[in-house]
């Protein structure tokens, strides 16, 4: 400490780091800024940037840099103090459910669609979906996730029960839903990039809420997976303070999905392999929701191998849709039931060997891995710490043909649909963690 600083960043992000700085009782930080953006620009163009003015001042940029770290700091310069979050009114006078509806949505509280009003009674009610006392802690959430980008939020049960209740949950779905608010996923993240992020059901829970794993599986056709998604969307921004436009979230285009996230409900009936959650050590009866976070998700009937004229090779299909995925994310594979059942007619008896052969047959050369910007950007950093594989990735010849995905662990197969068309779902996702349903019961 003690040490002169100057951050210097893109203007795009001028908003986001004044707040911050606010947040962390540093409102009045020395921030210089460059124009947007850095990316893809040539060495004489950042120079000129460089040797220009900063655009958030007009003033010389580099003069400012130097004045930063030069300039006596003032007294306004040394004032300090924390912004506290407003957590709203205790009480609702009585009002009319329009003036209700348009309170919530101007005040940053829905995904701006209209809401049910949390009332006194409706939370009671949502609250006899667990055996947890209301003001238990269930977890923290920030809007850069696991980065210290953005303070973390604490939330109770109740606090997650009255987004429960906005949503159009059952009190019966409150269990899943305080798993995945206890799993520190936060489903609208700070990151540039328009992430998504998905959760799974499995056990026998799936059943006893009449969630949706077969005939459209993954479209609006069942109210526990649609409340479930559009609740970890309104807990995310009500109880970690993300999706801010321009302060906690600067997706660039977003994402369709950020509106009720990727639910997942795994036809086990219908699969001719182990559970997913059973594959991570839970047993066959407990109930389980798995989290993973990405890029997106595509339709894959457009992949080589998909057997016009013959025998559909699946395999070959999915390899070459993962083909067009970054490494940095896993591949997530929705496995429809009919192309899973031929896939073991193949010989694929096992997830696991499904897997093994997706790793073996999704490559690249050192050389295509080395020129992705996610590879640089990412994992370069951990090849200089000698982590591996990328250590080594990053020292083969340009030939060198090497894995997509650093890990077999990076590939995921889930089991979804109804059987009626014998095509498959992949997404650009990671697993992360699975957490129990049964101990929010």
């Amino acid at each position: 400490m003690g040490v002169p600083t100057c951050p210097v960043v893109t203007v795009a992000f001028e908003q986001e780091c004044k707040l911050n700085a606010a947040k962390r009782g540093m409102p009045m930080l020395r921030l210089v800024f460059t124009p947007h953006p850095v990316w893809g620009k040539s060495p004489e163009q950042l120079w000129a940037y460089v040797n220009g003015p900063d655009p958030a001042t007009s003033s010389p940029m580099m003069q400012e840099v130097i004045s930063a770290l030069t300039k006596p700091l003032s007294a306004a310069d040394k004032k300090t103090g924390k912004e506290t979050p407003s957590v709203g009114p205790a009480k609702f006078a009585p009002d009319t459910p329009k003036n209700l509806q348009e309170f919530y949505r101007n005040n940053g509280y829905t995904d701006y669609l209209p809401v049910i009003i949390p009332t006194e009674e409706a939370v009671d009610e949502m609250l006899k979906g667990t055996s947890h006392h209301p003001d238990e802690v269930v977890g923290k959430l920030a809007a850069g996730g696991g980065t210290n980008a953005f303070e973390s939020w604490t939330f109770t049960v109740r606090h997650v029960a009255i987004n429960a209740v906005m949503a159009g949950a059952r009190p019966e779905y409150l269990p899943v839903i305080l798993a995945i608010a206890s799993s520190g996923y936060i489903s609208l993240i700070s990151s540039t990039n328009d992430l998504a992020y998905g959760a799974l059901i499995n056990g026998p829970i799936r059943k006893t809420l009449n969630m949706n794993s077969g005939i459209g599986a993954l479209g609006p056709f069942a109210q526990a997976n649609a409340t479930i998604g559009r609740a970890w969307t309104l807990l995310s921004k009500n109880l970690g303070n993300a999706g801010i436009p321009g302060q906690t979230y600067m997706g660039d285009m977003g994402n369709t999905l950020n509106y009720l996230n990727l639910i997942m409900v795994e036809n086990e009936e219908a699969s001719p392999w182990e559970p997913f959650h059973v594959q991570k050590g839970f047993k066959n009866d407990e109930n389980v929701v798995s989290m993973f976070g990405g890029l997106g998700i595509s339709a894959g009937q457009v992949g080589k191998g998909s057997g016009v004229g013959g025998t559909p090779h699946f395999d070959q299909q999915y390899v070459d849709l993962f083909y067009t995925f970054t490494g940095f994310f896993g591949a997530l594979l929705l496995c429809e039931p009919i192309c899973a059942q031929s896939l073991k007619e193949q010989g694929y008896d096992t997830k696991e060997k499904l897997i093994d052969y997706f790793y073996k047959n999704t490559t690249q050369t050192a050389k295509e891995y080395r020129e992705r910007n996610w590879s640089y950007l990412f994992e370069y950093g951990q090849a200089l710490k000698g982590v591996e594989p990328f250590a080594t990735w990053y020292k083969l010849p340009d030939a060198t043909v090497i894995p997509k995905f650093p890990h077999p662990e990076r590939i995921s197969v889930v089991v979804i649909g109804g059987s009626t068309d014998p095509v498959s779902q992949v997404a650009n996702f990671s697993y992360g963690r699975s957490i129990s349903i049964d101990k929010w019961m």
